[in-house]
C-alpha cells in the first residue's frame, strides 16, 4: 500500500476514534469535573508516550533541541485550548452539537492560512466558511435549546483545534514523530493539571470512587490510549504523507462519527433546521478544502476564447 493511502486509511481512523469519543467524554464529566478529566487524560497518555520513547525510540532524544521543544509547545498550547473547551462545553450542549460546531476548524484552516501563512483564499474556501457559517446559525440557534454556553466553549475549542492541524503540517516534517508528540501532549497536561489546580476540586482526581466508576475509568481508557496517545501518533507521522486537502476532509468525517454515535449511544436527537445546519456545516468543511482546477478554468476560457473567435469569423 502506498505511504498517501496508508496515511489517509490512518487518519480516516483517528477522526473515527475521536468522533466516538464525544458521547463516552460527556459521561464521564458527569462524575469527574472537566478539567481534572483532561489532567489525567493527558498525563496518562503522556507517560506512555514517554515509556515508549524510552524504551524503544531513544535515539529520537538526540534530536532534542529548543526550537522543537518550541514547535511541541505551541502545538501544545493550542491543543489544551482545543480540549480545555470542548470538555467544558460538552457539560452543556449536547454530544452532537459539540462535534458538528468542533467541525468547524477544518473551515478555521483555510482562514488563519491567510493570516499566519499569507496566502490567498480559493473561492470554494470563501463559499465554504460562508455555507458553514449559516450551518452553525441553523444548528445552534433554531434548535430547542438555541445558542447556549457550551456551544459558544466548543466554538472556541475549533479555533485551538484549526492553529493546531495548521502548524502540525508545519512541524511534523522537521522533527522525529515520538519526541514531538511526547512533548505536545506533555504539554496539554501540564496546563491541564495547572488549570484544574487553580478552577476544579482537583482532589477528584484521586478518589477511588469516581476514577473506577465505569463511565469514567472506561472514558480514561478510550481516551488516554486510543484517541490521544494513539491518535496524535497517528497524526503527527502520517500528515506529511498526504496532503492538507486530503487531511481536512478525512478530519470532517469526525462530526460526522460523533452524530452516528450520538444516535446510537446516547439518545440524541436534531430538530429538522438542526440537521440542515449539520449537513450545511458538513458540506462547507467538504467544499472550503476542495481545490480549484486550475486546468480545467483554463480549458475553459481557452474553448470559450476559440467560440468566440469562431462566431466572430462568421
Amino acid at each position: 500500500m502506498k505511504s498517501s493511502s496508508l496515511a489517509d486509511f490512518s487518519l480516516l481512523f483517528v477522526a473515527l476514534i475521536w468522533g466516538a469519543t464525544f458521547v463516552v467524554v460527556q459521561n464521564a464529566i458527569s462524575f469527574l469535573e472537566p478539567l481534572t478529566f483532561n489532567a489525567v487524560r493527558f498525563t496518562i497518555a503522556a507517560t506512555l508516550l514517554a515509556l515508549w520513547l524510552l524504551l524503544f525510540e531513544r535515539k529520537q532524544l538526540k534530536s532534542f533541541n529548543k526550537k522543537m521543544l518550541g514547535a511541541g509547545l505551541i502545538l501544545g498550547f493550542w491543543l489544551f485550548i482545543g480540549y480545555g473547551f470542548q470538555t467544558l462545553g460538552l457539560a452543556y450542549t449536547s454530544s452532537s452539537k459539540a462535534a458538528f460546531i468542533t467541525g468547524l476548524s477544518v473551515v478555521m484552516v483555510p482562514l488563519f492560512t491567510i493570516f499566519l501563512l499569507r496566502k490567498r483564499l480559493s473561492l470554494n474556501a470563501y463559499i465554504g466558511v460562508v455555507t458553514a457559517t449559516i450551518g452553525l446559525y441553523l444548528l445552534t440557534m433554531t434548535d430547542v435549546s438555541g445558542l447556549n454556553l457550551g456551544d459558544g466553549l466548543v466554538f472556541i475549542c475549533a479555533i485551538g483545534f484549526a492553529l493546531q492541524i495548521l502548524l502540525t503540517g508545519k512541524y511534523t516534517s522537521q522533527y522525529p514523530t515520538l519526541l514531538l508528540t511526547v512533548i505536545q501532549i506533555t504539554t496539554v497536561a501540564v496546563l491541564s493539571t495547572i488549570s484544574s489546580l487553580l478552577f476544579e476540586n482537583w482532589t477528584q482526581a484521586f478518589e477511588p470512587t469516581i476514577l473506577f466508576t465505569t463511565e469514567v475509568a472506561l472514558a480514561l481508557v478510550i481516551t488516554a490510549v486510543f484517541a490521544t496517545a494513539l491518535a496524535y501518533l497517528i497524526q503527527t507521522n502520517f500528515q506529511k504523507y498526504t496532503t492538507p486537502t486530503r487531511v481536512a476532509l478525512i478530519f470532517a468525517m469526525e462530526p460526522v462519527f460523533a452524530a452516528i454515535t450520538g444516535y446510537m449511544w446516547a439518545g440524541d436527537r436534531l430538530s429538522l433546521s438542526a440537521m440542515l445546519g449539520c449537513l450545511l456545516i458538513f458540506a462547507g468543511m467538504i467544499f472550503a478544502e476542495i481545490p480549484t482546477n486550475k486546468r480545467l478554468l483554463k480549458l475553459k476560457n481557452t474553448v470559450i476564447q476559440a467560440k468566440k473567435g469562431a462566431d466572430s469569423e462568421v
